[in-house]
Formats: structure tokens, C-alpha cells, sequence
């Protein structure tokens, strides 16, 4: 006869039942995926480049995902705000940001950056990139890259260019480049891309990289003159213009991307599940036109590669910062 079950035996058998229910949580709620509106942060102000693709994405990313994907912008402290509110969110995919170059630029640059650029974040997939222009005032009397440099190592120090800020993109990409070129140019560093390009328009800086979308009108209309572009290949909106790389400058790379992550922690399943749609959404043709013709090239790559782009850009970037002397602030 077995013996009666006592109070000592009641914990193994709730153990027993339990566990199941217990372990099984987490795989209902990743299959229910989402279960809520999805939060996409964009840490700039309305109108730029990451609120502008946020926006796209959001508007076909919502029906692929069966709910509302609403876009918050939470701009301030060189999207340091916006980063911040992200990481310490729930890894539960309800909760994602669009960014681009300066999410590995801030900790790089900011003693106190509020998080890791490759530990705090779980990649889900880069959407496009697009490359910055090296471009001159009309009076600046070169026609090429050679030429710039050139100028430059005749005349050390009596070229000025602008950029949007202290460890900004088109700062970081410009120290990239006069490293390379092993010259020196006096940085005038600006609140923004806006204000910068007014000035060089104006006569009163003389050189910029700012990204290609700012670029393009301005180079249309012969007020700047595009010199080179920072991406790998020429640009297909301006395919008179040469590499940078092809211009005597081999292996100088630097573009801006923009890509949706979650916080670090987010189930891997959701994350594919993510990756699926966004990449879908990119590659629709009214998307992927309308980029396009904003000098941007579609991505769409997979987490992993995503990931892997981040661990190499922080490194790359952070020898940039050491090498030109930028001290964190």
C-alpha cells in the first residue's frame, strides 16, 4: 500500500505541475508577439533623417505586425535621452529605436554616456545607409579631392571647416579624412547640420561633409561643389562624382545608417520576427524608391550582421577620436 501523501511531498508535486506552466510564459507571450501597441523612439527631433525613415517604416510595419507602431520622439542631450529611455525599457520588443552613426559616437565621445553602444542593444536590422559629401565653397580654388589636399598641405591650418557639433558625423568623418590625408584644417563646430551648411553656403566656412540628403540641393544648384563621396562606390545620384576611395584616399569609409534596435535582452524570436518584417518593408518599391532617391542604398541585412557592424564601427571610430585628439566631454 502506497503511503499517504504528506505536506512534505506538496512542493515537488507543485514543483511538477507548475514548472510547465511556468517555462511555457515566456514562448506564449514571444508567439502573441506583439501584444500591445509597439513604442518606435526616435532620440532627434521631427523632420530629420532617423524621424523621417521612422516614420515610413512605421506607417507598413503596423499591419505586418497586427498592431499600432507609433513613433515617439524623445530628442535632447545629443539623443543620449532618447537612448537612455530605450535601454531601461522592457526587452519584450515592445519598446524599439530607430538610430543611426551616433548611437556608437555618443559613448565614444561623452564620459557619461548612459549606455553601451554594443552591450545595451539587441540589432534587428539596418534599413539604408547613405554617404556624406566631401564638398567646398565655389571660392575655394579646387576641383578634386587631390586638389583639397593639396591646398591643405601647402597652407596647414588655413582652411576651416564646419561640422554639426563636437563628435558629431560630419566631424568625425572629416577628422577620418584629414587623418588619412595627413593634413589639418581648423574645425568650426556648429549646433546642427543646418546651421553649418548656411554658413558654407555663405562663404563663411570653407569646407563640409555634411550627408548627401542635406547636400544634393545645394550642390544642384552650383552653390557647393561636391569634391567626393565618403561611401565604399560612387553615389548613384551623383555619379559624377568619385569615391573618396577611388580618389587617392584607399579604404576611407564613413556613412550615415539608420537601423531599428530593441534593448538588449529582447527574446531572439521576436527579434527575428522583427528583422522578417522590417527587411520586408524596406524592400517595398515605394520605400526603397523614395530612399533612393535621396542618395540612400538599402540594406536589410540580419541581426547578427547588424551586431557585428556596430562592434567594428565602435572600434574604428573610437581610434578616429584618440587619433585626432578629441577629448571625450
Amino acid at each position: 500500500m502506497s503511503p499517504k501523501p504528506t505536506l512534505l511531498h506538496f512542493p515537488k508535486l507543485l514543483l511538477a505541475i507548475g514548472l510547465p506552466a511556468i517555462a511555457s510564459q515566456p514562448l506564449l507571450a514571444q508567439q502573441n508577439y506583439p501584444v500591445k501597441p509597439v513604442r518606435l523612439v526616435v532620440a532627434s527631433s521631427p523632420g530629420g533623417g532617423p524621424d523621417i525613415v521612422a516614420r515610413m517604416v512605421a506607417t507598413k510595419l503596423g499591419p505586418a505586425l497586427g498592431q499600432q507602431v507609433i513613433v515617439d520622439n524623445k530628442p535632447g542631450a545629443g539623443t543620449m535621452i532618447g537612448s537612455e529611455f530605450v535601454v531601461r525599457s522592457a526587452p519584450d520588443g515592445h519598446t524599439l529605436i530607430m538610430h543611426g552613426a551616433a548611437m556608437i559616437f555618443v559613448p565614444i565621445t561623452h564620459k557619461k554616456a548612459p549606455y553601451d553602444a554594443v552591450k545595451d542593444f539587441a540589432p534587428i536590422a539596418r534599413i539604408a545607409s547613405l554617404p556624406f559629401v566631401l564638398t567646398v565653397h565655389p571660392s575655394v580654388p579646387v576641383k578634386s579631392v587631390k586638389g583639397l589636399v593639396a591646398l591643405a598641405r601647402a597652407k596647414p591650418d588655413a582652411l576651416n571647416y564646419a561640422s554639426a557639433g563636437i563628435g558629431s558625423s560630419p566631424h568625425l568623418a572629416m577628422e577620418l579624412f584629414l587623418g588619412m590625408a595627413h593634413v589639418r584644417m581648423v574645425h568650426i563646430p556648429y549646433k546642427g547640420t543646418g546651421a553649418g551648411i548656411v554658413d558654407l553656403v555663405a562663404g563663411q566656412v570653407s569646407v563640409m561633409m555634411p550627408n548627401i540628403l542635406t547636400a544634393l540641393p545645394h550642390i544642384r544648384t552650383n552653390r557647393l561643389r561636391a569634391l567626393g563621396v565618403t561611401g565604399s562606390k560612387r553615389a548613384a545620384v551623383l555619379p559624377d562624382i568619385p569615391a573618396i576611395a577611388e580618389a587617392g584616399m584607399a579604404g576611407y569609409e564613413a556613412v550615415q545608417w539608420y537601423g531599428v534596435l530593441a534593448p538588449a535582452g529582447t527574446p531572439k524570436e521576436i527579434i527575428a520576427r522583427l528583422n522578417t518584417e522590417i527587411v520586408r518593408v524596406a524592400r517595398m518599391p515605394e520605400i526603397r524608391n523614395r530612399l533612393s532617391s535621396d542618395g540612400a542604398e538599402i540594406i536589410g541585412d540580419s541581426p547578427g550582421q547588424f551586431a557585428a557592424f556596430v562592434a567594428l564601427e565602435t572600434e574604428k571610430w573610437a581610434k578616429v577620436v584618440r587619433a585626432a585628439g578629441i577629448k571625450p566631454q
